[in-house]
Parts: structure tokens; C-alpha cells; sequence
């Protein structure tokens, strides 16, 4: 297999420029392409990503790395853009992920067209997966790490976040605090059917991983049995990696593959050869 290359793109987005990083071994034959997904506050960049699409990409897989839009982050990993982050939302997420995904298909990075899609999500990554998996029929498998079970992560904060304008988010790897403004709980209140996560999840029909670790302090583990109970039909595969945390062992800057990433790395991996 030959050793795969880096390019790094850029796509028109909701809140700016879509960040692309694409790894692949072969820019002129097609193969099924795997988009990682980052969570909030991660970016594509951010400690294990990196090594899981250089992994994905050595398996013979096109591995896309994301940043959407509203990420807020720049490719030296600093939060150079908190207006964007400030003004994300689900929604505009979503609309991104689509982007990437007709970029795929059109070959506007360079490769031969795709329309097989794998999709790896960590944490609210996760959500926007499985929302994405409901509604593209180009997405063949699904693999979620710490998943979000629903989009309302602040609504306790409602009555204060209305009245300031803004939330404080507190970055708490830099000590930044960064503005979410209104347009994120307006996002959620307007568009709540298209955002149901739990109702993507009972109609998803592709294969699905879902991996969680049982001491996750940002997603608690009740979240995943959610996500489990919600799809009785065709449920996931479910992994939980016993007093795994959040990001599995991982930090950034990335300091090796602890032994819970590496098994997630490894399911992960099985996962896609068998269902790419």
C-alpha cells in the first residue's frame, strides 16, 4: 500500500471557510471516503485526530478531516476566529457536513469521485454523525465516539443566556473564554424535529458503532443507553470501555495512544473494513 499524502482545503461554509484535510494513498482510483467529525470546542487537528486518519488513510480508506465553519479555531489549532464560534449552530453544522460530502461526490479535492461515506463522530460530532446518517443516503456506516444524545446542552442557562445575549464557554484546556450567542438556542428552538437526535437515531438503518466510556464526565454513559433504547429497530453496537473517560486517554497536544484509544482505534478500524 503506498504511503498516503496530505492535502488541505478549504470549502464556502455557513460561517466562513469549511477546513479540510484529506489523507488518502490513491487521488485517481475511487474508494470509500471516511469524514471525521470533531466535537465541541475540538478541532480537526486537536490531539488524536490526526492519528486516526492517518490510520484510516493506511487502511485504504480517503480519510477527510473537518473543521465546519463555525469551529472557530485556525490550522495552528488557536481559537483566531470566536465570532464564527460564537455564531455557530447544529444547524449550520449540518449544512457544512453536506458540503463535504457533495464535495466527495464531485471530486472537488482532487480525487475521483465518491459516494460510499463512512462517518466517525467524537461527542457533539457524534450528533451531528448521526443526524447527518438520517438524511444522506451516501453515508453506508456510522461510528460514534461519546455521542450526545441531545442537542440541549445549556437550556438550564436559557433565561440568563437570553437576557446577557451570550453564554460564557470557558475553554478550559487554554482558560479563553469564548461568546456563544443567541443564535445556537434559537437554532435549537426553531428547528427541534430536524435536531432530535434521539429520533435520528430510531430511524438510522446503516450499521452503527457507537463507543462510550463509562466515567465520561461531558457525556455521561445515560446518554449512550439513550441512544441504544431510542433504536430498538436496528440498534447500534455498543461498546463501553470501562472508566474511560471523555477522549478515551487522549490530550492535546497528543501525547500517545493510551490503552482505551487504542482499542477504540482497533474497533473502529474492524468496524470500517467490514461495512466500507
Amino acid at each position: 500500500m503506498a504511503t498516503p499524502t496530505l492535502t488541505r482545503h478549504t470549502l464556502p461554509g455557513v460561517l466562513g471557510p469549511i477546513a479540510v484535510d484529506v489523507r488518502t494513498s490513491d487521488r485517481h482510483s475511487p474508494r470509500p471516503a471516511v469524514a471525521i467529525l470533531p466535537g465541541f470546542k475540538g478541532f480537526k487537528d486537536w490531539g488524536m485526530f490526526p492519528a486516526l486518519a492517518e490510520r484510516v488513510a493506511r487502511a485504504g480508506f480517503t480519510a477527510v478531516s473537518v473543521n465546519c465553519s463555525g469551529c472557530g479555531v485556525n490550522e495552528r489549532g488557536e481559537f483566531a476566529y470566536p465570532e464564527r464560534f460564537g455564531h455557530n449552530t447544529f444547524s449550520a453544522e449540518l449544512q457544512d457536513v453536506q458540503h463535504v460530502l457533495d464535495a466527495l461526490e464531485q471530486g472537488t479535492f482532487g480525487l475521483a469521485p465518491t459516494t460510499m461515506v463512512g462517518l466517525v463522530g467524537h461527542s457533539r460530532g457524534g450528533g451531528t454523525a448521526i443526524l447527518t446518517a438520517r438524511r444522506d443516503p451516501r453515508v453506508h456506516t456510522l461510528v460514534t465516539w461519546a455521542a450526545i444524545a441531545t442537542v440541549d446542552r445549556w437550556l438550564d442557562k436559557a433565561v440568563e443566556w437570553r437576557a446577557a445575549g451570550k453564554l460564557d464557554i470557558v475553554n478550559t484546556r487554554t482558560g479563553e473564554v469564548l461568546p456563544l450567542y443567541l443564535d445556537a438556542l434559537d437554532d435549537i428552538e426553531q428547528h427541534r424535529p430536524e435536531l432530535d437526535i434521539l429520533a435520528a437515531a430510531a430511524e438510522l438503518t446503516v450499521p452503527w458503532l457507537l463507543l462510550h466510556g463509562s466515567a465520561d464526565p461531558a457525556v455521561p454513559l445515560i446518554e449512550a443507553r439513550a441512544l441504544v433504547a431510542g433504536a430498538p429497530a436496528h440498534p447500534p453496537r455498543v461498546i463501553v470501555l470501562d472508566d474511560a473517560g471523555h477522549t478515551f486517554g487522549a490530550v492535546h497536544p497528543f501525547a500517545g495512544i493510551s490503552p482505551d484509544l487504542a482499542l477504540v482505534f482497533d474497533e473502529t478500524m474492524k468496524w470500517l473494513g467490514r461495512h466500507l
